[in-house]
């Protein structure tokens, strides 16, 4: 039976896939690196990761495409997407495609470590409750969405979405498309706080 943690690191720059594979092994996993959609996926069908890092802007075919192409082939492994583009207009076309959380470049050696222990923890939890998952709206994960309600439910006032993502580990724009989902579901109080200058901020609390 597999024991070890493997990761599939997809990315064209040479010295992040090195630096990436380096870090890993120091954490005792398993590395497979590609730098392209076309070897990763054929990485992917020989070792069977259990994470996928792919990059948002490469040649021929782009991240989007590529976990496209991947949820093809998996429906559960968490596929991280690397990318410089903070706009939630991106984030959205991901999660659509399958994506399951973002981190944001240049990559920070903590906040992917830690990002990549909490979704292997996700997908173990979501294996021991397989029978208790229902379908979700495009681009919902239910394993990510309980953890966003466990964490709410723990809470006793309003919270920002920036509060939620670093409560929970999720990247910001995860958790915000998150929210607007729960919003729809009427599963969380919205409250708009005007302040003196700028946009209202919205924060959220479970109902």
């Amino acid at each position: 039976m597999k024991q070890e943690v493997t990761i599939l690191c997809i990315d064209d720059d040479e010295q992040i896939r090195f630096a990436l594979t380096e870090l890993f092994k120091f954490q005792g996993w398993q590395v497979c690196s590609a730098d392209s959609v076309e070897s990763g996926l054929t990485c992917f069908k020989e070792e069977r990761p259990d994470i996928v890092l792919i990059d948002y802007h490469m040649p021929r075919i782009n991240g989007v495409e590529g976990v496209k192409m991947l949820r093809k082939l998996s429906p559960t492994v968490p596929i991280i997407v690397f990318t410089i583009d903070e706009s939630q207009e991106v984030a959205d076309t991901f999660l659509d495609a399958g994506a399951t959380d973002f981190a944001l470049k240049p990559i920070k050696a903590p906040d992917i470590i830690s990002r990549i222990k909490m979704h292997l923890r996700l997908l173990k939890n979501g294996e021991q409750n397989q029978n208790q998952q229902l379908p979700l709206a495009k681009g919902i994960c239910q394993s990510t969405l309980d953890l966003i309600e466990g964490f709410l439910s723990r809470q006793s006032g309003h919270l920002t979405a920036n509060d939620i993502a670093e409560g929970t580990g999720l990247a910001y724009q995860t958790t915000y498309r998150y929210l607007q989902y729960m919003t729809q579901e009427n599963q969380v109080e919205v409250l708009s706080i005007y302040g003196k200058v700028g946009r209202p901020k919205q924060v959220y609390k479970k109902i």
